[in-house]
């Protein structure tokens, strides 16, 4: 068994966090996402695992997650020259994968329940495809599934108008070797992509055995802000434990479970967790509160904040203002100006979203 991660695509959604970097290396939890879908399939026994990499972004994957030797995997990177589908990324890892079955699991992609069971039943009932299926309240933005009484899948659509349930297909599948010729069948869609959910409707078509299971726990499709913010709060919620390594002065203090790390300095600062802070960060006269998540080398002086998520190397320095609800970029500097006439200066980047009380 092997398994396939989708690590391209543009991103857009999440700009301007992903004009530079790859949207599944954004961190939840300050650990990128993409390292969550690595961690759940290993856990599975799945140990060969290929990453699907765009030109733009896939240097920083690789540079990033190496080559598997820390999850206990072996990952090997699969280059796709265009965002060209679903599918068309299955076309692509045919060498890779040979004529073994595999998981494919979308790389911006969480969810709470383990793979394992999904992965026993796929095997135990020998089917050609297993999918897993959510109840969501916007069934046009994803592909539909409709499914009988027996669990078996009739029908699949993309993004329909008109959709038959309210079954959306999460981003991870099962496939046996079969996958190959249904996609060899297909043609692109009308927005020019190899579309997934055609090629496992030919599956359908040709007889052959799709089922579907319903997920019963979270799952986030990290895509955009307000997503990304509600990853992060429920992994904060349900995988943090407390372990202080940094350096709180006589005036600091920390409630509830709060992570810091080494090389950290606190000074006159008061954190109320859930909160996670990483290496090297500079806090000075803060009040953190629940569901922030700061990543290394970051500096915060005179700033309230709650429920965000702070990149690497930002500088947020004397905000007189309560922060919430924000991601705030990498190497990000955003400060009060010390020169008359007071006055607000930005720059900004393009799909910037700014709220001024």
């Amino acid at each position: 068994m092997k398994a396939i991660i989708l690590s391209g695509g543009k991103g857009t959604r999440l700009r301007p966090l992903t004009y530079t970097g790859a949207k599944q290396l954004v961190p939840v939890a300050n650990k990128p996402i993409l390292w969550y879908g690595i961690e759940a399939i290993a856990a599975t026994g799945i140990t060969d695992i290929g990453i699907i990499i765009s030109p733009e972004t896939g240097a920083e994957v690789k540079a990033k997650t190496g080559d598997g030797d820390h999850f206990g995997a072996n990952i090997t990177y699969i280059l796709q020259e265009s965002p060209a589908g679903l599918a068309h990324a299955v076309k692509i890892a045919r060498p890779f994968l040979g004529d073994s079955p595999f998981v494919m699991y979308l790389g911006d992609n969480l969810i709470q329940n383990e793979l394992g069971e999904f992965l026993n039943h796929f095997k135990t009932e020998q089917m050609d495809s297993l999918i897993l299926l959510r109840p969501v309240a916007n069934p046009s933005a994803f592909g539909v599934a409709q499914v009988d009484d027996q669990g078996r899948v009739v029908q699949l659509v993309e993004k329909p108008k008109v959709p038959a349930s309210n079954l959306a297909l999460v981003g991870i599948y099962f496939f046996a070797n079969t996958i190959h010729a249904s996609i060899d069948r297909i043609q692109p869609s009308a927005r020019g992509e190899l579309e997934i959910t055609d090629a496992i409707q030919d599956l359908i078509n040709q007889q052959k055995h799709v089922e579907a299971r319903q997920i019963e726990g979270w799952w986030l499709d990290t895509g955009k802000k307000d997503d990304l913010l509600e990853a992060n709060q429920i992994i904060l919620d349900t995988c943090l434990k407390t372990e202080i390594s940094g350096e709180l002065d006589a005036k600091s203090q920390t409630f509830g479970r709060v992570q810091i790390g080494t090389g950290s300095k606190l000074i006159n600062c008061t954190v109320r967790g859930p909160v996670v802070i990483g290496n090297d960060c500079h806090l000075e006269n803060c009040f953190i509160g629940p569901y922030s998540s700061i990543a290394d080398q970051v500096t915060l002086v005179d700033v309230d904040l709650e429920h965000s998520v702070i990149l690497k190397g930002a500088q947020v320095i004397g905000i007189h203002q309560r922060i919430v609800d924000s991601v705030i970029g990498q190497r990000a500097h955003l400060k009060t100006a010390p020169q008359r006439p007071k006055a607000l200066r930005f720059m900004i980047g393009d799909d910037s979203q700014i709220e001024l009380a």
